[in-house]
């Protein structure tokens, strides 16, 4: 996004609110978690034919229990992992609305393979969904068709604690999650989230004349589903960072009247101000190893980049030049930074090693903003470039070869991408939907686009690890 567009003045913090959701990866075995519990299998990979990606169906699980809440989870639970499959494009979904011919199983164990064979499926998942006291009880089987065998078998439970809550989804996601790793020793992304700014609710900010619209922080998943605000400020909440435990979100915040970087710890209600309203600071990007943030400040004169530890202690400034440096993003390593700088005529992609020497070009474009370092194995930047007088693109520069790609082609303005944490997809805002900028996800190849968001205005996602 042009550099105008991230510094807006505003004023007064009303208040803040933190809200715990469905939880991310690291988050799972404090916060409401499927607890998986092995159950005997024999391991090995499903394969297709020649050449060709092996066909998975998911039918609706089945409920065990005639209770209302069992029947729609056994529902849900079949069409989000459906959908959650789908997304990575390993597998050749078979669409649910040819499974009508087949009879449902009658449990995990009684399958008519015969006709998920003429269907032509090699895999299929096989659910139960039964309530277990104030909880709920999900077991799974993933089947070669073929031969018959169960290539994963887990039980998972939800709920067991009084007043806990039940997640559909997360039964749904977790699944996900093991099949890819276990079929494909791929980290699946169906338990992250993406945190945004967004000024969806109308509100104005506080304790000014002028009507401006303020922006909060929300989270959602993967998806776009279970969209929630984090913060209730009636100010500017915008440019969040997720810290790579997901327990936290930083960001930049108008509370003072001027931008300063917060860290709302989202799961436990506390939130820091570690930067102290040392000039205006901004941009917040955690290290891979959560230790560190960098970040954009001018409390020296200028905007430049610093580097300080998490809790806001020992304070280094990186770039020592009269242009402007701004939009840090930390190499998977933690060993180099890249970030935005003026300083050759026009914004350009830069890199520096994390102790501010050997500062290098990157890109030799009209205009260059949001870098987003891509997660191992790939050595990638991805950043938004100028491609026309009133809008920017999705562009990839490979780091190996110095080639670059693009991934957006004029639709709207594309701006502020970010990386899902297996490398593979790339979440960013567009106009391309009427004017409004909305979320969207894409494969880093440019195929698979999906809306995620359809209220408001929305702007700079990042992806949780």
């Amino acid at each position: 996004m042009a550099r105008h567009t991230l510094i807006v003045p505003a004023l007064l913090l009303a208040g803040w609110a933190t809200v715990a959701l469905g939880v991310p990866r690291q988050q799972q075995q404090q916060q409401q978690p499927p607890a998986p519990q092995q159950v005997p299998e024999v391991s090995f990979t499903i394969r297709g034919g020649p050449g060709t990606p092996p066909h998975f169906a998911v039918p609706d699980f089945l409920a065990l229990t005639s209770d209302a809440e069992t029947v729609a989870a056994a529902k849900a639970i079949g069409q989000v992992l459906w959908d959650d499959l789908q997304f990575e494009r390993e597998f050749d979904m078979i669409p649910r609305d040819v499974y009508a011919s087949i009879p449902a199983a009658r449990s995990v164990t009684d399958v008519p393979f015969d006709l998920w064979r003429e269907l032509g499926a090699d895999g299929l998942v096989i659910g139960t969904v039964r309530k277990v006291g104030t909880g709920m009880r999900v077991e799974m089987r993933l089947y070669d068709v073929q031969s018959g065998r169960a290539a994963l078998s887990k039980q998972y439970d939800q709920g067991a604690s009084p007043g806990a809550p039940v997640n559909p989804r997360l039964f749904a996601h977790t699944i996900a999650d093991e099949i890819f790793q276990q079929q494909r020793n791929l980290r699946g992304v169906a338990r992250t989230k993406i945190a945004f700014d967004s000024n969806r609710d109308a509100e104005r900010v506080g304790g000014t004349i002028e009507q401006r619209q303020a922006k909060e922080i929300y989270i959602c998943d993967y998806d776009g589903a279970n969209q929630r605000r984090i913060t209730v400020s009636r100010t500017l909440s915008i440019t969040p960072d997720w810290s790579p435990d997901g327990r936290a979100i930083a960001y930049t915040s108008y509370a003072r009247g001027f931008p300063d970087i917060f860290i709302s710890f989202i799961y436990q209600g506390i939130l820091q101000r570690p930067t102290q309203g040392k000039g205006q600071s901004f941009l917040p990007a955690y290290s891979p190893d959560g230790k560190q943030i960098a970040f954009t400040s001018n409390r020296d004169g200028n905007d430049e980049i610093y580097v300080m530890n998490a809790d806001g202690s020992n304070v280094r400034r990186l770039t020592r030049n009269p242009a402007i440096d701004v939009s840090p993003t930390w190499s998977p390593t933690g060993l180099q930074i890249a970030f935005v700088s003026d300083r050759s005529g026009a914004p350009q992609i830069f890199t520096m090693s994390a102790d501010g020497t050997d500062q290098r070009p990157l890109t030799h474009e009209s205009y260059c903003d949001r870098p987003t370092w891509s997660p191992a194995p790939y050595n990638e930047i991805a950043y938004a470039s100028r491609t026309s007088p009133g809008g920017f693109d999705i562009k990839i520069l490979n780091l190996d070869n110095m080639q670059i790609s693009q991934v957006t082609f004029g639709q709207g303005s594309n701006e502020s991408p970010n990386y899902a944490p297996n490398g593979r997809h790339l979440v960013f805002m567009s106009t391309r939907g009427g004017g409004r900028p909305q979320l969207y996800t894409v494969g880093r190849d440019g195929r698979d686009l999906r809306q995620l968001t359809k209220v408001g205005a929305n702007f700079m996602p990042n992806w949780s690890h």
